[in-house]
């Protein structure tokens, strides 16, 4: 029987990249996200290169919605043995002092609490298919701090809670949590959603660095993870382009 993987965020960045790769491994794929006209494009274009998905609109900020999810994952044609918590972003790059409450808000909903909604609904399936795995997608912001990243930082490194203090209860039974943290990932539309559609400041993140990471590439590192053995448990996984050395050191041409 088909296992059956979860992804949410799944309707552009590492979410797509992530659905079209966890299909060519052989998953079904339930691509989650809120853009349904993206998801039936991405499911075409699964299906066209020989693997399967389903839709499945999803607003991980909404009880509701996370439990059409749940339904959805009930109806799927196998066990489900994968989730990727993906759904996230950032927004704004202003300092503590004048940050904009709503902005906090929002990152903290998406991104910490969508990972628990999520997670709180799909556990009894995973559980349930005697070898489950949940996947939560973090940063490198989520261990370490930088000026002006203070809302996705915080809310970043409540999502590494998540993952260590589930990885302690879920001790003996049968679902690993792997947490994959990526560094500079150039992707369509994070800088656009941080900076509020202004393309020029987006596409400045990644003035002069020579190749970041793209989101084939943090696809890649949740396949490696979620295909190893199941006795095999990935904790962490940090993944930075060669250019970013840490989080305040990148190497930018002619600069």
């Amino acid at each position: 029987m088909t296992s059956v993987a979860i992804v949410t965020g799944a309707s552009s960045g590492i979410g797509a990249a992530t659905a079209r790769r966890l299909a060519a491994e052989g998953f079904h794929v339930l691509a989650a996200a809120r853009r349904t006209d993206r998801l039936a494009g991405l499911v075409k274009e699964i299906e066209a290169a020989g693997g399967t998905a389903t839709a499945v609109a999803c607003d991980v900020t909404s009880d509701e919605s996370v439990a059409g999810l749940a339904a959805a994952a009930q109806a799927a044609p196998g066990p489900v043995a994968l989730l990727v918590n993906n759904a996230g972003g950032a927004r704004g790059l202003d300092p503590v002092e004048s940050g904009a409450i709503g902005d906090w808000q929002w990152m903290y909903d998406v991104n910490v609490l969508g990972t628990l909604r999520v997670t709180q609904a799909l556990l009894p399936a995973l559980e349930a298919s005697g070898a489950g795995t949940i996947v939560i997608v973090s940063s490198t912001a989520g261990f370490t701090v930088y000026e002006g990243g203070g809302g996705y930082a915080a809310a970043k490194h409540a999502q590494t809670a998540i993952a260590g203090t589930l990885r302690l209860e879920l001790s003996g039974r049968p679902v690993r949590v792997i947490e994959i943290d990526p560094g500079m990932v150039r992707t369509d539309e994070f800088g656009l959603v941080r900076f509020g559609g202004d393309a020029d400041k987006a596409a400045a993140t990644y003035a002069g660095v020579p190749e970041p990471l793209v989101a084939e590439d943090v696809a890649d590192c949740i396949a490696w993870c979620a295909t190893r053995p199941h006795h095999v448990n990935v904790d962490r996984l940090v993944v930075r382009p060669l250019a970013q050395a840490a989080q305040h050191k990148v190497h930018r041409v002619g600069q």
